[in-house]
């Protein structure tokens, strides 16, 4: 399924070096102190697997930033961008071209009845933004409502609808925001005792909010379909047709982030089609749609929201939106989620593998507080006491804090797993492409390093 186009893993202690002066002289990292960071010089990859210049191979259990959902240098991916560079590097958007039709016709299908057009933008960010702009304009009301437990990228007002820790440096950013707590059953703000519960409960707490901030001055609510870096924190029973009813009720946009979940993570073209048949205004979208082969998001637009701009001018724009190269990658995602089944092997895959080893792994090790996901987007929340669910390292956890996740992430790179985690869980978020057996291999490298976190329980 994933020819490489290239060699494996040589040693070139040379390139090492170069690579490394050249990224610590002059590259700029973004969410790091520079004097504190040694990244790793990556010579290749092929696959689920990617390799360092000193002959390593590691098995990408993050797909890099959950975006790589085809894997490294996948072959059709590769061909359609050099078949396109040959023909059409590109053009600006203001031109009708083929790749980039083409590409929104098939967003848009698979999206569902009601979505007609796509507003292409440069990645993730952008596209929120931009979600966010619509709903302003179509309802007149700036106020926008997002989760605590939330990231939604890094410009003006994305950063400011991101409910994590990074938000905080970049305030005051957007002050038209105001957050609400999301569904979470296993730390429930709400104290519920069922998924049931915890979803009435989180539903009137956000009706709740929307009465307090005024509800005659809110356009929108954002909210990731699966809540990704944040927790892999699916909706309960009943959870998006709530919010459905509360944004219909009061006038409200729905604009879900699909960014990290849409396209085949779970198993579904988008997260939202796996909770019922209720539909969101705004689909935002990226990574995953061309596995970030060139950069590339969008938004995907209802009826009732691209009419609004039917005979009124949308005030917004981008050099690059729907560029050509990034759209004949996007293109190609879709022949090869067709030709290879890859929405089905995901959820194959999920139910039959991950799940019960990962409940297995729960049954072995104090360390797991709870497991959680679907298709292949897992979380292992990790604590130092079942009974009353202390957290393994602290929310924002930094430093000598932060040292039993660092042991237990040092355990898999060691045996050749680069793991995705975030404060206190362990994310399993391999590329969509990954061969059972190495799936197998990365979670048995996961059950060993879990033994280090077993050390540190009470």
């Amino acid at each position: 399924m994933t020819d490489t186009l290239i060699s494996g893993p040589v040693a070139d202690l040379d390139a090492d070096a170069q690579v490394r002066a050249d990224d610590r002289g002059h590259v700029f990292h973004s969410w790091s102190a520079q004097a504190m960071i040694d990244p790793l010089p990556v010579a290749g990859g092929a696959g689920s697997t990617f390799w360092d210049y000193a002959g390593k191979s590691y098995l990408d259990f993050s797909s890099q930033l959950v975006n790589l959902n085809l894997g490294h240098q996948h072959p059709d991916l590769v061909a359609a961008i050099q078949k396109q560079a040959g023909r059409l590097s590109t053009i600006a958007p203001a031109m009708a071209n083929d790749v980039r039709g083409d590409l929104a016709r098939r967003i848009t299908e698979v999206a569902g009845d009601g979505f007609e057009k796509v507003f292409f933008t440069n990645g993730g960010a952008d596209a929120n933004e931009n979600a966010v702009r619509m709903a302003r304009l179509v309802t007149g009301r700036r106020k926008v409502l997002s989760a605590y437990r939330s990231y939604h990228g890094n410009t003006t007002t994305a950063i400011a609808l991101t409910g994590d820790p990074r938000r905080w440096a970049n305030e005051p950013a957007d002050g038209s925001v105001a957050h609400f707590f999301g569904p979470y059953a296993y730390r429930s703000a709400f104290h519920s005792d069922s998924a049931e519960q915890e979803s009435e409960r989180a539903l009137a707490h956000l009706e709740q909010t929307i009465i307090l901030e005024g509800a005659s001055t809110i356009g929108a609510i954002i909210m990731e379909t699966v809540v990704g870096t944040n927790g892999v924190l699916a909706p309960p029973p009943g959870y998006l047709a709530g919010v459905r009813a509360i944004c219909d009720k009061y006038g409200i946009v729905w604009i879900a982030d699909e960014v990290m979940v849409g396209f085949g993570r779970i198993g579904e073209w988008f997260a939202f089609q796996a909770f019922g048949d209720d539909l969101p205004d705004l689909i935002t979208f990226a990574k995953g749609v061309n596995s970030g082969y060139v950069p590339l998001g969008g938004v995907v637009i209802s009826e009732r929201i691209a009419s609004h701009f039917d005979k009124i001018s949308f005030p917004g724009g981008l050099t690059y939106s729907g560029h050509p190269l990034a759209c004949a990658a996007g293109v190609a995602t879709f022949e090869v989620f067709e030709r290879d089944g890859i929405l089905e092997r995901v959820r194959d895959l999920g139910e039959r593998v991950i799940a019960p080893r990962l409940r297995d792994m729960a049954e072995r090790h104090p360390s797991i507080g709870e497991i959680r996901g679907q298709g292949l987007f897992w979380a292992i929340e990790l604590v130092r006491d079942r009974e009353t669910r202390e957290p393994l390292v602290p929310f924002n956890a930094a430093g000598a804090d932060a040292a039993p996740v660092a042991a237990v992430v040092a355990a898999c790179k060691s045996e050749g797993l680069w793991p995705f985690t975030h404060f206190n869980r362990l994310h399993v978020a391999p590329p969509l492409v990954i061969s059972e057996e190495e799936l197998i291999r990365g979670l048995e490298i996961i059950d060993r390093a879990l033994d280090v976190a077993d050390g540190y329980t009470v």
